[in-house]
């Protein structure tokens, strides 16, 4: 049955709507959700956060920080039927103050009709209210786990509530800049295949100044798969015309970005058998290139991000171990023939436990993804291979070798002595034809 609704019972059903946004607001101050969890004199104010929470709560929950972006990024236009997003954001015994700030930042600075939710995932902080009373908030959803579960799975069951066709995956201690979130949707809107990342600048551990970041840098990694900011390619560089335009990034730093729901769902989500923390954005940006999509840097979108020099909570399996397993898993199901490089790069992860990966094996064989030489050939070709000096065998045959570098590389190449060495990339093209 068809029924018709008046523009008269429209415009009530909108006014109630606001009424109740409005009363949530009301009921949510400031002053009662800080309350008791300031500094107390002599307290030191790094301990907790690994950060400067004497500043943080200095600050407020507002503030106005400088447009970071190019000159350029203020003339572009948008769709305006942009898809609105989930701003989903996990935390863990975060600093009030900072958690606070990162949802008014969003709030404050992003176009209303664009953000359909904030969902918080609280994962199994000592304080259930530091999520609950945050609630109060319009358009805040509070989630809490029941037990310690780490940001993977956390974001996961995040994705899983959300209710809008992008997910935007926020840090809790972020600061959104100006006009951050329509780059992003754009991009996605436009291919829902890419996923995309702001430029992140910094927002200072010890006074929280917000610092603009470099806008030529992109993701890179060493294969001990440890993630560094690296300079954009030189030939890349030159050919940028437009410093509004979008950075290809090999890797992204995994805790701010925006993709497209079904697109995240479809190339499975985020490999829930990782733990806390540590190597989920190499897995994902693996996969992401591999099965179809890309990745992107938007300097027109910039966020402010805290920086700390150590983790301010605990792992279960102490944080070296916990890396390991993730950057095995990663290494296991992605890297082929190269995850040798990584066991060379980081022997301790040799004989450590990581779990089954058959079914992220079986996905990897579902969507059809290319192998990692493909990624290291058209995506990253700036990570060299790693010269193999020693020469475990050789058998000479005419006037060519045939010799074993390293592990379980075999190839012809021409005679040269024992011990001597020639670039990894002829070893590499000739074993991968035996």
């Amino acid at each position: 049955m068809i029924t018709h609704v008046s523009k008269k019972e429209m415009f009530h059903s909108f006014a109630f709507q606001m009424i109740f946004q409005l009363l949530k607001w009301l009921t949510f101050t400031n002053k009662a959700y800080l309350a008791g969890k300031q500094l107390k004199p002599g307290d030191d104010p790094y301990r907790e956060h690994a950060f400067n929470l004497q500043e943080s709560d200095r600050l407020g929950s507002e503030r106005a920080i400088r447009d970071t972006r190019h000159y350029r990024c203020a003339s572009l236009n948008y769709d305006t039927d942009l898809p609105s997003t989930s701003i989903i954001i996990t935390f863990h015994n975060e600093a009030r103050s900072t958690l606070l700030r990162t949802i008014k930042s969003v709030l404050m600075r992003s176009p209303p009709s664009l953000i359909q939710e904030i969902i918080l995932i609280d994962d199994f902080s000592s304080d259930p209210e530091d999520c609950q009373l945050l609630s109060q908030i319009p358009k805040v959803h509070c989630l809490r786990n029941g037990r310690r579960e780490g940001l993977i799975r956390s974001r996961v069951r995040g994705a899983n509530t959300a209710t809008a066709s992008i997910l935007t995956f926020l840090d809790s201690h972020c600061e959104v800049n100006t006009d951050w979130l329509q780059p992003m949707i754009q991009r996605v809107k436009e291919d829902h295949t890419r996923v995309v990342s702001p430029i992140i600048d910094v927002i200072s551990l010890d006074n929280f100044a917000y610092l603009a970041a470099s806008a030529d840098l992109r993701g890179g990694f060493d294969w001990s798969l440890h993630f560094k900011w690296e300079q954009i390619p030189i030939e890349q560089k030159m050919a940028r015309s437009d410093p509004t335009q979008p950075i290809r990034t090999p890797v992204i730093a995994g805790g701010i970005f925006v993709m497209d729901k079904s697109w995240f769902n479809h190339l499975g989500q985020y490999d829930t058998h990782m733990d806390i923390w540590g190597g989920e954005n190499f897995e994902l940006s693996f996969r992401v290139w591999m099965c179809g999509g890309s990745l992107e840097i938007l300097p027109c979108s910039r966020v402010g991000h805290v920086f700390r020099k150590r983790h301010p909570y605990d792992f279960p399996e102490g944080n070296a171990l916990t890396y390991i397993k993730n950057t095995r898993r990663a290494a296991e199901v992605w890297m082929d023939e190269y995850k040798q490089y990584y066991y060379s790069a980081r022997p301790s992860a040799q004989g450590k436990a990581f779990g089954s990966i058959t079914d992220r094996l079986t996905l990897r064989r579902k969507l059809n993804c290319k192998p990692f030489r493909w990624y290291m050939e058209n995506v990253y070709p700036e990570l060299r291979v790693p010269e193999q000096e020693a020469v475990s065998s050789v058998l000479k045959q005419g006037g060519s070798c045939l010799e074993t570098r390293g592990i379980d590389i075999l190839g012809l190449a021409e005679c040269r002595g024992i011990g001597a060495s020639r670039p990894q990339s002829q070893v590499r093209d000739q074993a991968l034809k035996v």
